[in-house]
């Protein structure tokens, strides 16, 4: 729908979109929900802070470190989409579908997620 507002002959002429209309249905509302929900339970709990920076990550690499969390973030998330798609699926995929049907592929994955995510908490935090 979004491709619709900014690019509107380059998303009609997409095979997907010819076969697939958009529609405002129960899994859009879903993601509206989760984040309307998450907004909802910070404000009444009094943990809506409104912070670019938190206290940990400040008191560790200073106040002025937003463009070093912006970039740990983007950095992050960039070996995560690859480590998925090479891992043939996502962390919560392997880790909550694949290993309670057994896969040894999604045991494998998990344990590679603590062997490398364990290591860099400490190296980014020095524990």
């Amino acid at each position: 729908m979004f491709g619709r507002v900014v690019a509107p002959k380059h998303t009609d002429s997409l095979k997907y979109f010819q076969d697939n209309k958009p529609a405002v249905d129960w899994e859009v509302m879903l993601v509206v929900g989760a984040v309307f929900g998450a907004f909802l339970a910070a404000w009444q709990g009094n943990e809506l802070t409104g912070e670019w920076v938190p206290a940990m990550w400040a008191a560790r690499f200073g106040e002025g470190s937003l463009t070093l969390r912006l970039g740990a973030a983007l950095v992050g998330g960039i070996f995560m989409a690859f480590g998925a798609r090479l891992a043939g699926g996502c962390t919560s995929g392997h880790g909550i579908s694949g290993t309670m049907q057994l896969s040894v592929g999604s045991w494998i994955a998990v344990l590679c997620f603590f062997a490398g995510g364990i290591p860099a908490a400490m190296l980014m935090f020095r524990l």
